[in-house]
């Protein structure tokens, strides 16, 4: 397998984004991701042999705090370290931009992939602002 190259801040198609979504999510990829990458404090994209194969988003509030979203790897790619390498290298990149806090929100059974990442967990809340989804 190719080496896989880490790119900041790239713009990846939605039909790049898309591929990479229903192969790990199995669901659509976000409608228009240039305009939410034009928000993010940082993102970064994975690439093997042209094809994106990994993504994470660092959202920020323009201040010390930063989100991160949608860390994704393909499963083809999976369980390699490739998304520790994401999630680090992106938080790494966070904090020279200026964030403080890096937050992440996650479901139980990814609380050790979280936490070899440097993550520690904290309680926090969560209001559904819309209907089902």
């Amino acid at each position: 397998m190719a080496e896989t190259e880490i790119r900041v801040d790239p713009f990846p198609s939605r039909d790049e984004m898309d591929r990479l979504w229903r192969a790990a999510w199995q669901a659509e990829g976000p409608a228009d991701p240039r305009a939410i990458l034009s928000r993010s404090l940082v993102h970064l994209g994975a690439y093997a042999e042209g094809a994106l194969v990994g993504f994470v988003n660092v959202a920020w509030d323009g201040g010390i705090h930063a989100f991160l979203l949608d860390p994704t790897v393909h499963p083809d790619h999976g369980r390699k370290g490739l998304g520790t390498r994401l999630v680090r290298r992106a938080a790494e990149l966070a904090a020279a931009r200026g964030a403080a806090w890096l937050h992440v929100d996650y479901e139980p059974h990814l609380a050790g992939f979280y936490r070899a990442c440097g993550f520690r967990p904290t309680e926090a809340g969560l209001m559904r602002l819309e209907g089902d989804r």
